[in-house]
């Protein structure tokens, strides 16, 4: 089995920045590609990032240019570093990993989940 654990969220004002970091333990050989997605109030979970064990990424339109993922294959890490940070960035942000090489859009596709972390924008 395989546990993520995601840290950092907080409430930040606009314009600044905050870094998730999403920690995975147990059978941690099995997962390949890992993810942040992220769900505000009353609206779809959406995907924010991805990036495969090979360290290929993929953004979110609205955070490009925004945020970085990136992982630390040694310390079993992943991590969202966000900046320039908007009041519509306020989510609560998700760690997902599957046992797929290649990363997808569909949240059905991860097979596994962390419990959140919520990131508030607000001056």
């Amino acid at each position: 089995q395989v546990q993520l654990v995601e840290s950092g969220g907080g409430l930040v004002q606009p314009g600044g920045s905050l870094r998730l970091s999403c920690k995975a333990s147990g059978s941690i050989f099995s997962i390949n590609a890992m993810a942040w997605y992220r769900q505000a109030p009353g609206k779809q979970r959406e995907l924010v990032a991805a990036i495969t064990a090979g360290g290929r990424r993929d953004y979110a339109d609205s955070v490009k240019g925004r945020f970085t993922i990136s992982r630390d294959n040694a310390k079993n890490t992943v991590y969202l570093q966000m900046n320039s940070l908007k009041p519509e960035d306020t989510a609560v942000y998700y760690c997902a990993g599957r046992q797929q090489r290649l990363f997808t859009k569909n949240g059905s596709d991860y097979d596994y989940w962390g419990q959140g972390t919520q990131v508030t924008v607000s001056s």
